[in-house]
């Protein structure tokens, strides 16, 4: 009876020492695989995807509806080509320039170690574009 009990403590250390040391280590491995929301990154796609299509042009309430499509598709492809385990959320607006103002706010109750977004103005001599990306990992 002793022995039996003896042998079935060594046992139960044992199988808890390895399920103890298999959590540590994919615990480890998840953190790893962690990849945090890029600002800079994903703000130079904003700028890179709005100057091709509204550098040089003048404000037209026909066209505004193609250049808010062509903004956010190439900013989400550009974010796609990365492959990395988010979410996207990306909006356009463009106000022609008026003196009218525009306020716009955002709030997001997620994980600030790897969500985020970034806003970014654009300005030229008659309009203004405001383009948003949020990001939420996967």
């Amino acid at each position: 009876l002793i022995e039996l009990i003896d042998f079935s403590f060594d046992l139960f250390f044992s199988l808890f020492f390895q399920v103890t040391v298999c959590s540590i280590i994919m615990d480890d491995i998840a953190e790893a695989n962690v990849q945090n929301f890029e600002y800079e990154e994903v703000k130079g796609f904003i700028e890179a995807s709005i100057d091709p299509v509204l550098g040089g042009n003048v404000y037209q309430p026909k066209k505004v509806h193609g250049w808010t499509q062509q903004i956010v598709e190439g900013v989400l492809k550009k974010l796609q080509q990365t492959a990395k385990p988010f979410k996207y959320v990306v909006t356009a607006i463009i106000m022609q320039k008026t003196g009218a103002g525009l306020h716009t706010a955002s709030t997001c109750f997620w994980n600030t170690q790897t969500d985020g977004s970034v806003s970014h103005q654009y300005s030229n001599k008659t309009m203004h574009c405001i383009v948003t990306v949020f990001a939420l990992h996967i």
